[in-house]
C-alpha cells in the first residue's frame, strides 16, 4: 500500500510562486509544467524546523542513465540556499509532483567532492535547460558558495 500525500501543504509565500503552483495542482501540471519554455514540477519538503510542508516550484532535468530527477539549489545564485534544500537536507523524503503524476522520492546530494564526474554531467543537463545556472554559480562564487546539484530518486 502506497504512503498518502502530505497534508496540509503550504505553499510558498512568494505570490507568483504560488500562483504558478495553484494553476499546476487545479490543472494536473497542464497548466504550469512548461514554465517558459522549461519543465517545471513541484517539490514538497517538509519544514526542518515547523515541521509543516511547504510546496515549491522548480525547474527540473532527468538523469538518462538512472531516470532520477535532477534539480539545482541555485536561489538564483544567492549566498545562501533555498529553504527547500535546507529542508531536504534535514528530511531527505519529500512529495513531488512532475505533471498529473505525484509520488514520494528520496532526495540526495550529488557532491563535487566526491562524485566529481556525475555531478559534472548533471550540471550540464541542468544548464542546457536552463542557461542561467552557470550565471548563478559566477554569482555564488563571491559567496563561495558551490551551488548544490540534488537528484530524487522515485518510490
Amino acid at each position: 500500500m502506497s504512503r498518502p500525500a502530505p497534508s496540509p501543504i503550504n505553499d510558498s509565500p512568494t505570490e507568483w510562486v504560488r500562483d504558478h503552483i495553484t494553476r499546476y495542482v487545479s490543472s494536473n501540471g497542464a497548466d504550469g509544467h512548461d514554465w517558459n519554455g522549461v519543465p517545471c514540477m513541484l517539490l514538497t519538503t517538509k519544514g526542518r524546523r515547523s515541521g509543516n510542508w511547504q510546496r515549491s516550484a522548480l525547474i527540473y532535468g532527468i538523469d538518462p542513465d538512472t531516470n532520477d530527477v535532477i534539480l539545482i539549489a541555485s536561489k538564483g545564485g544567492a549566498p545562501e540556499n533555498p529553504l527547500w534544500f535546507e529542508n531536504l537536507l534535514a528530511e531527505p523524503e519529500v512529495w513531488i509532483q512532475i505533471g498529473a503524476r505525484t509520488e514520494w522520492a528520496t532526495a540526495s546530494i550529488v557532491s563535487h567532492e566526491t562524485d566529481s564526474k556525475r555531478r559534472d554531467a548533471l550540471w550540464r543537463i541542468m544548464c542546457a535547460i536552463w542557461p542561467s545556472y552557470d550565471e548563478y554559480q559566477t554569482k555564488a562564487d563571491l559567496a563561495s558558495r558551490v551551488i548544490p546539484v540534488v537528484t530524487l530518486r522515485r518510490s
